[in-house]
Parts: structure tokens; sequence; C-alpha cells
């Protein structure tokens, strides 16, 4: 299976993420120990989680995700080396009300570090942009973490083309680690918020990109179709494509998935990896059999008309 470089940063991932979201909201741990175990043995490397993954599911706090992916890697050490670790800090303000200080970092990764059960992050992303912290004191802190060896590499989420430019510009001028990934929202249906300034600033810059909300909440896989099929703890927000466009790009997906004996979210997905700019999309899974649509989405390769009768379907 090929892999692809993350930035600079000396990583290869395959091209495709299990996104750890779902571990302690729809998945609990001896389902995740499951998944993770397939998900690994297909041969894909790279697992993306948060600190706050599951914060929103009553009763949690915030690092479930870590937890269940923590104790996986107890149980089965050996695996350590064949993953790429992903997690994120400053969704949530730290002890001082900032995302992204020295301060809230330096808590931050203590924290998710005891979580994952592991010595070291592969890759350290900041969640979202925090206007409060200037972008030198937080890209100190993560220079302070790589050189510790906790963290190996750094990166972005949901940056606009200018903040991202900034933190380069910052690092390359201050000697400071650069962000080597960004992270942002891209998929069939939201294209805007990648296409454009951003991605042609990863592309000139070398900087690696891993997308999320791949499916779109889901509703690229196909299953709602109407108001009818909004059911279930992950739908609430896919009402937003049930339109004219979502449908047209839903029966795109379908005509290409049949001549392939494919489903359309591995339609969807293999899009994704063949699009200019994306080093692999995050998708995750509750179940075996989404686990082997993931590994069939890495295989199947799109003829040229088809990824533009998809494009088309979606502008």
């Amino acid at each position: 299976m090929e892999h692809r470089p993350l930035g600079r940063s000396g990583l290869l991932i395959a091209p495709l993420v299990f996104g750890g979201n779902v571990f302690g909201w729809t998945v609990d741990e001896p389902s995740a120990f499951r998944l993770l175990d397939r998900f690994v043995d297909s041969g894909l490397n790279a697992i993306d989680t948060a600190d706050v993954y599951s914060r929103w599911v009553p009763g949690n706090q915030g690092g479930e995700s870590e937890t269940i992916i923590g104790n996986w890697l107890k149980r089965s050490p050996a695996r350590r080396d064949r993953i790429v670790l992903i997690t994120k800090v400053g969704a949530a303000p730290g002890a001082d009300g900032k995302g992204l200080s020295a301060k809230s970092i330096a808590a931050g990764v203590e924290a998710s570090l005891k979580r994952l059960r592991t010595e070291r992050i592969d890759l350290y992303l900041s969640h979202r942009p925090d206007a409060a912290t200037p972008i030198e004191e937080t890209l100190g802190a993560y220079d302070a973490l790589i050189r510790a060896g906790k963290v190996r590499a750094v990166g972005g989420s949901n940056s606009t083309a200018a903040g991202l430019r900034e933190a380069l510009d910052t690092a390359a001028a201050k000697r400071l680690p650069r962000y080597e990934v960004e992270q942002p929202e891209y998929n069939l249906y939201e294209r805007g918020r990648f296409e454009g300034p951003l991605r042609d600033l990863c592309i000139a810059r070398g900087v690696g990109v891993i997308v999320y909300y791949s499916l779109a909440s889901g509703f690229l896989s196909g299953k709602y179709r109407s108001k009818a099929d909004l059911k279930g703890a992950r739908s609430g927000g896919v009402e937003k494509y049930l339109n004219q466009r979502g449908l047209r790009i839903l029966g795109a997906l379908d005509a290409v998935a049949r001549a392939h004996g494919a489903k359309p979210a591995e339609v969807a997905l293999a899009w994704l990896i063949a699009r200019e700019g994306v080093t692999a999309p995050i998708a995750s899974a509750t179940n075996a059999d989404q686990v082997d649509s993931l590994v069939r989405a890495t295989q199947l390769e799109l003829s040229p008309q088809e990824i533009a009768s998809l494009t088309a379907a979606s502008d």
C-alpha cells in the first residue's frame, strides 16, 4: 500500500486515517480494540484523535477517545511503532483561559500522553486557531516538546490561508518548528474551505493535508436521502445536505459506485484520495464491515472521467 509523506516531517501514512472521534461515543472500548486491530492489520497506519473527544456525550469529560486508544496500545505494545498517532490540543481553553498558550500546550500534552499511554505523539495539531495567543508562543511551546522527544511533528487544523501562512513564515523567521500538516474540512459537498488559497498554499509550501468530515457526517455514504432517514446518534448534522445539490452528488456517486461494484462512501473517499494536495482523508468506522470498506476505498482507482463527473456534480 502506498504511503505518503506528511510534509517534511519524515512521517509516512497510508492514504486513509482512522477517525477516533467515535471512541467513547458510538463505539465502546472492546469494539474499538477490534476495529483498531482490523484497521492496522489491513496495512493502514494512522489514527486521529483529540483531547476533547468525546466530551459532547452526556457524562463524558473529554479524553475518552485517547484513553481507549491508550488502553489498546497497552494491550498490544508492538503496534505502537507501526502506527502514526495523531492528536490535537486547543479546542478547549486551558487553565489560563487560552487554547494554544505555552501553558495550555504544556499541560495538554502531558494529559494526552498519560491517556494514550505512550512516550511520544507522532503528530500534534493545533485544533483550532487561538487569536488570543501569538503564534510565536505556540510554536515555541511545540519546539520545547519536540526537543524533549514528546512530539515528532506539529500541524494546524481549521486554519485560514492567512493564518497558516503566518505560522509558516513565523517558523522560518524564528527558526521554530513549522506546521507540517493542515487539517481542514473537505469533502465532495464542502469544498470551499480548502480549495482555493488554502490548498494553493499547502501545495506551494509542501504542507501535508489530512481532511476531516470526509463523508459529510455520513451523508456521502448514501444512507440519508430524505428527512425520514435522519435517525441515530450521528445524523444530526446531515439535514443541511438534503437539498438539490446534495442529491445530485449522491446520484453521481451512485453511478460511479455501480460501475465499480463499490459503495458510495468508498467512491467519495477515493475522490478525496485522488485530489491534488490531499495526503489522506479521515474516516471512522463502527463495525468490521465499515473498516473493510475503508480499505477498499484506498484500493479503488477512479478514471479521470469519473473524477470529473463527481467534481461537476458538486459544483
